[in-house]
């Protein structure tokens, strides 16, 4: 959801979408939001997991906590 990408994504996809959010969402562009630092490292977080095909696997098997 963070990288705004469907369970099936691809990897291209996924790329995709994370430097999308990370662009949106960064703190150099967002210096007045202390929000936008701690969605930054959520997405970061999301792509991490979901680019690494084991963790990816554990995700869609057991959800946020299997990883």
């Amino acid at each position: 959801e963070l990288l705004g990408v469907t369970k099936d994504a691809s990897d291209n996809d996924i790329k995709k979408g994370y430097y999308k959010q990370a662009r949106k969402w960064h703190p150099d562009k967002n210096p007045d939001n202390p929000e936008a630092e701690l969605k930054f490292k959520a997405i970061s977080e999301a792509y991490e997991v979901l680019s690494d095909p084991q963790k990816r696997q554990i995700y869609n098997e057991r959800g946020k906590d299997g990883v």
